[in-house]
């Protein structure tokens, strides 16, 4: 893709920019529904009295939202969008998802510069404005994806983690998590990427418990909610949703079905919507992991500042991406270094025009 910068003139309530990159990985990232060596992703900017907000949509294949489509729906809405009124992210996290019904990747990138900018009015950390203990963040997980059994040892070797999560939905999948834990103590999550069927999922899951794993993703289909009833009442691991978990509407569905879900602020349309699923989740006695789409430290920013009101974190982007667009996230073992900065406490590392 041309890295063209694409920006609007006009000066209205908010001034609106974006550029789109594409990231290569470290290694090809393979799961069961394909493998990629790059990850596209848009970055959006929002300029309100000077102060900027950054946020970010990352492209993926099986959801059908290119970054061509989120530029194409920003050239048609950036008037609407730079004339809205802003005075707090809620309010403008609602203009937007009217205004783009069928691009929650986009409401995301938008709303998450719309809370960076709140925070930077707010001279604090967006942590602070959620009242989340950092202290208290889990520890994210490291992605090992579906490679020869070899390379994915070699991967492990390469970065000593102490979580990892293990992609599968291979014709080996309990020959894969033998050889990992041959290699490591650490824990291990495994995710299948609903590439199991039924069957499957009941021979393996013990299996895997056996080797120490401390839980299972998306096992099957994310429509298959008769095949999950029948899993969640006979697993002897928790079952976490994630393709069956995207939008607020259906956490409620994942009750009775899975033990916890996975909210992803890209495919649940940002940070507004995630503060809602997650006391929700909660009141559903369901525990909650914030996963990733392999953003950069853009994105993966918004996660670290929601990390102190999940069980399980999963925002390994920036070490699985061989280049940033961002400074700002930092990691030890593990655990997640804040800055104390406001707002998201990123600094984008590209130029837009003012």
């Amino acid at each position: 893709m041309k890295k063209e910068l694409f920006f609007c003139r006009k000066q209205y309530k908010v001034k609106l920019e974006y550029y789109p990159h594409n990231l290569k990985f470290r290694h090809p990232f393979t799961i069961s529904k394909g493998t990629k060596t790059h990850q596209p992703t848009l970055i959006v900017m929002l300029e309100h009295f000077g102060i900027r907000g950054y946020g970010e949509a990352p492209a993926i294949t099986y959801y059908d939202i290119t970054v061509e489509k989120m530029m194409e729906d920003l050239q048609a809405k950036h008037t609407l969008i730079e004339r809205f009124a802003f005075t707090e992210p809620d309010r403008y996290w609602h203009f937007l998802h009217h205004l783009l019904p069928k691009n929650p990747f986009l409401v995301c990138a938008l709303d998450m510069a719309a809370w960076d900018i709140f925070g930077k009015m707010s001279r604090k950390p967006l942590y602070q404005l959620w009242k989340g203990n950092i202290t208290k963040s889990p520890l994210t997980d490291y992605t090992i994806g579906i490679d020869t059994i070899e390379k994915m040892t070699d991967k492990l070797k390469e970065r000593p983690w102490p979580i990892y999560k293990i992609k599968v939905g291979t014709a080996d999948d309990i020959g894969i998590v033998k050889a990992l834990r041959n290699q490591t103590d650490a824990v291990l999550r495994v995710d299948a990427n609903a590439g199991w069927d039924l069957e499957t999922a009941l021979q393996l899951i013990p299996q895997l418990k056996d080797l120490g794993v401390e839980l299972v993703e998306q096992p099957l289909a994310k429509d298959n909610w008769e095949g999950m009833k029948v899993l969640f009442e006979q697993s002897t691991l928790p079952l976490i949703a994630d393709e069956s978990c995207v939008a607020e509407t259906d956490v409620a569905k994942c009750e009775g079905h899975f033990h916890g879900v996975n909210i992803k602020l890209t495919k649940c349309s940002g940070i507004t919507p995630a503060l809602r699923m997650i006391p929700d989740a909660r009141k559903r006695n369901l525990k909650v992991m914030l996963g990733c789409m392999n953003e950069s430290s853009v994105g993966s920013a918004a996660m670290a500042h929601l990390a102190p009101l999940v069980d399980y974190l999963d925002m390994d982007g920036p070490l699985l991406l061989g280049e940033d667009v961002a400074t700002g996230i930092d990691y030890d073992n593990g655990k997640i270094i804040y800055n104390g900065l406001p707002g998201l406490g990123i600094g984008y590392k590209g130029s837009f025009n003012k």
